[in-house]
């Protein structure tokens, strides 16, 4: 592709004067996504009680109410006494379960990891909370190169086996954040038969996307639960998600789903963190979606909102770069557009579009310290801005990386 940087120069001074501002550094949904449940405003509606007729608007029922429990089971794939009802946030979850480890271990008699200087595996790209969790208790982090397959397996299983301080591994199986890959089934069952030799290894599997699909005949992932049962390594993972995505982002419902006996040591000391989440929350829940077949009918009416919003981002993505300039992939379902510029250029087009006024999330961002060693990764949030704004942003955008890569 031939570029004349004078004119880009022009083009991109022209922009800059117009004192845009669109904000794409985080996934969230836009207004249009939020206003499909408003009617969750007017709920619980009248009747407060639940089925084993539990008032909600008092104490009591530290991890869920039966009704939210029959509702998302599905969602993770688990019994219901598997499951764990939090808050709002799953990202509270998994830290809570992480400094639980780091205080008074895993339980079945293991030690805290604090006392041991754990490590934690992250496959690159990944999601940047996750690694900030690792490294605001102070947990060695170690990259994993990933492919459309998933983690380096290989790599995996070598690492876990030979090191005893290696005590977990995150793993966003379905619509990886940012790069959009759902795992093999070869992946997820050579993640439930590994050997660690860290008895108290376990798995974070952060399942954040597992509804979150873009096409008529999404991909299947297979139940990592079941795989680490069949494995005879039941107590190896834990598998979160939640509706900050689907209902409220700030009022939705978070979940955990574990071995009954992980679950039985987290309600343990749960029980002495709280008395219990939301219940209301959880009510009001269980009367707008009704039953599983409820929230996914919700998500065939997010898909038509987000759908348009990811193909307006790939249309100008592919009408004004080539594989000189960088690569992208398509995503089937997620949150976001994963793009690779050339190496040296992701901190200068992130610089670029932030003059012009297009935020993003910041380069570095998906890898542990904010260390990307090729500078070249950028991660898209399509979901927030209009399907207008979004192509004027990705005009700009692909500017930059022109600028950038000359």
């Amino acid at each position: 592709m031939d570029l004349d940087k004078k004119q880009l120069e022009q083009q991109y001074a022209q922009i800059k004067g117009m004192g845009l501002y669109l904000d794409m550094s985080r996934g969230r949904p836009g207004p249009d996504v939020v206003d499909l449940v408003n009617e969750m405003l007017t709920l619980p509606a009248n009747n407060y009680k639940t089925s084993n007729n539990i008032d909600c608007r008092n104490y009591g029922i530290l991890d869920g109410i039966p009704e939210i429990k029959k509702l998302f089971a599905p969602m993770l794939e688990c019994s219901e006494e598997e499951l764990i009802i939090g808050g709002n946030s799953s990202l509270q979850l998994m830290y809570d379960t992480i400094v639980r480890a780091m205080l008074l271990g895993t339980g079945g008699g293991s030690l805290p990891w604090h006392s041991q200087k754990p490590k934690f595996l992250c496959p690159v790209p990944g999601y940047d909370r996750h690694f900030a969790i690792c490294e605001s208790l102070s947990i060695e982090m170690i990259n994993i190169p990933t492919d459309e397959n998933g983690p380096n397996m290989d790599m995996v299983e070598e690492l876990v086996a030979s090191d005893k301080s290696i005590k977990g591994i995150w793993c966003v199986p379905m619509y990886a954040n940012p790069t959009g890959i759902v795992y093999s089934d070869e992946t997820v069952r050579r993640m439930a038969k590994l050997k660690p030799a860290a008895d108290d290894f376990r798995i974070f599997w952060d399942n954040a996307y597992c509804i979150h699909h873009l096409t008529d005949n999404p991909p299947v992932l297979l139940n990592i639960l079941d795989e680490c049962k069949k494995a005879g390594n039941p107590d190896m993972v834990y598998v979160f998600a939640s509706t900050s995505k689907i209902s409220f982002p700030g009022g939705g419902i978070a979940m955990l789903g574990a071995s009954k006996t992980n679950a039985d040591y987290i309600r343990k000391h749960m029980g002495c963190q709280t008395i219990g989440s939301d219940k209301l929350n959880q009510l009001r829940h269980v009367q707008f979606f009704k039953d599983y077949d409820g929230v996914k009918a919700h998500m065939e009416l997010i898909r038509k909102v987000l759908q348009p919003k990811f193909e307006a981002v790939l249309d100008v993505l592919s009408s004004e770069l080539n594989s000189e300039l960088g690569e992208w992939h398509v995503p089937q379902g997620g949150y976001f557009i994963s793009f690779n510029g050339k190496p040296g250029t992701a901190k200068r087009i992130v610089e670029l579009c932030k003059e012009a006024g297009v935020v993003l999330t910041g380069a570095g961002a998906t890898f542990p310290y904010l260390n990307d060693p090729e500078d070249r990764n950028i991660r898209i949030a399509p979901t927030f801005p209009t399907v207008e704004e979004l192509r004027q942003a990705m005009e700009i955008f692909c500017i930059s990386v022109k600028l950038a890569t000359i």
